[in-house]
């Protein structure tokens, strides 16, 4: 009986052991995890904040003065090109009418003032001036007439009347006289002064409206006004633009910066003239220095909420544009860039 008893029991016995061995086992495995993980905790080093940017460029807006339809661009998207190289033709129709239009109310303008310039035709100036020379003769006779007169009233031949009757004839024939001559120097003189200056001001004016037109006929053609790269086109061939409508951009040629968007706890680190160090990592994470040249708050739409009501606050995001100090080749808009703080 003894015997069948320690056969069950001693099974039981070693199997707890064995299983009280092994939770040992563990327990003491977990513990030195456990402590593994505390000690590097402990002694890990904090990773670097790294802070993600892009490469931007100026770009430039195509547009022109003159409605119209486009006729032939002369560059695509892609192409380099200079200042002054002609982009794109615009034709309008409306403004080349004008045009005619202004060029022949120029016309009409300085023959009116060549006309004015000229003065009175020849045959009027004669007509005035035989006018005069009537006029002088008659008053000379009357002259005669009147000293005759006045000779023979002092003899006492002749009576007060008849004297007084010569005089009245000769004065009136003096003023005939005169107004003859007044007539004939209008004659020869032409327009007065101010005729005059109208018609120039009236040229002037004629003038001024065909400029006018030709400045924005001068847009049919648009030039490039830097040196780049043709960034986008807008509308195609055929198309039909507004006054100002943008047609096309050029990326301005070797005017890169970067652009960060960082809180503003970094400030204190990246202050305006301060250079950097950044990392390309399109261009084989080239190492590139640059230097802060713009610092801008980017208002309460881009502010970091605190997301505990103590012990934390609102944090605002400030834009920082840095520009590299030497010129790197490849360099492209919408490359990203690395900053290690």
């Amino acid at each position: 009986m003894s015997t069948s008893d320690n056969s069950n029991i001693t099974p039981a016995r070693a199997e707890q052991q064995a299983n009280r061995s092994l939770l040992i086992t563990v327990g003491i495995i977990v513990a030195v995890v456990a402590v593994i993980a505390i000690i590097g905790f402990c002694f890990m080093n904090k990773p670097a904040e790294i802070v993600e940017g892009q490469v931007e460029g100026t770009t430039v807006r195509i547009s022109g003065k003159l409605p119209g339809r486009i006729v032939e661009f002369f560059v695509h998207e892609g192409d380099s090109v200079h200042a002054g190289d002609t982009l794109v033709r615009i034709h309008s129709a409306v403004a080349e009418a004008q045009l005619s239009q202004a060029l022949a109310m120029e016309d009409v303008a300085r023959q009116q003032n060549r006309k004015v310039d000229a003065g009175t035709r020849k045959q009027i100036v004669q007509g005035a001036y035989d006018i005069w020379q009537q006029a002088k003769a008659a008053a000379t006779i009357t002259k005669k007439t009147y000293d005759r007169m006045q000779r023979l009233f002092s003899e006492g031949v002749m009576t007060e009347q008849k004297r007084d009757e010569a005089k009245a004839a000769y004065d009136a024939a003096i003023a005939a006289e005169n107004a003859a001559k007044s007539q004939y120097d209008l004659a020869v003189a032409g327009a007065q002064s101010e005729d005059k200056q109208s018609a120039a001001a009236l040229v002037e004016a004629a003038a001024g409206g065909v400029d006018q037109v030709k400045a924005v006929l001068a847009d049919a053609f648009l030039t490039s006004p830097c040196d780049g790269t043709i960034d986008q086109v807008y509308p195609e061939v055929g198309e039909l633009v507004s006054l100002g409508a943008p047609i096309m951009s050029v990326l301005k040629a070797d005017d890169r910066f970067i652009v960060f968007n960082v809180r503003e706890e970094m400030l204190n680190e990246l202050t305006m003239g301060k250079r950097m160090k950044v990392m390309i990592p399109a261009l084989d994470k080239k190492e590139v220095e640059a230097e802060i040249y713009y610092i801008r708050d980017l208002g309460s739409y881009a502010t970091w909420r605190a997301t505990k009501t103590t012990g934390s606050w609102d944090s605002r995001t400030f834009e920082i544009k840095a520009r590299p100090v030497e010129k790197v080749e490849h360099l492209r808009p919408g490359m990203s860039v690395i900053f290690n703080k």
